[in-house]
């Protein structure tokens, strides 16, 4: 069965191909759900490295090196953890890009500052960070793949910007 996802991955393969780049992954909210579509593609270990699921504080702060201050202050849910995280996963697997992302899926967590459905996502390569706040309205299982192809999509568009 395809799905649109997968399309957006299979592109996103095809793109990372064509452009001589790698990518790895460090995700939360998603739970490795990128890089398993990254990877659903023969020759896929071609373009993509590895990933890291750091779902909780802790583990993306001893594995991607994300600040404890930066946790603290702006919380996991933030434009400024998403890209600690991916800065830590280049870092660890030396690929020419990352993505990472974190989020509240729900259905408990959210606050009236961060609601139900938020997520940021982080595409991070030699020229910058590039970030996207999201705000996702289905159930737990809906937002997870809404955000996994959404910073898909910010793949795509990252490696379209550079051709």
């Amino acid at each position: 069965m395809e799905t649109i996802m997968e399309s957006i991955a299979e592109k996103v393969g095809k793109e990372l191909i064509l452009a001589g780049k790698t990518i790895c992954t460090a995700e939360s909210c998603t739970g490795g759900l990128i890089a398993s579509q990254i990877s659903d593609f023969a020759g896929s270990s071609a373009y993509f490295v590895g990933g890291v699921v750091s779902y909780s504080n802790n583990a993306k702060q001893e594995i991607l090196g994300v600040s404890k201050s930066t946790i603290e202050t702006y919380g996991a849910v933030s434009e400024e953890t998403v890209v600690e995280m991916a800065r830590g996963a280049l870092s660890l697997f030396h690929t020419d890009m990352a993505v990472s992302i974190s989020g509240i899926m729900g259905p408990g967590g959210g606050s009236e500052e961060k609601p139900l459905g938020t997520v940021w996502i982080c595409v991070k390569d030699k020229d910058g960070s590039f970030t996207k706040k999201h705000r996702f309205s289905g159930d737990r299982i809906e937002n997870k793949f809404s955000a996994a192809q959404a910073a898909l999509k910010m793949v795509t568009e990252r490696l379209s910007s550079k051709g």
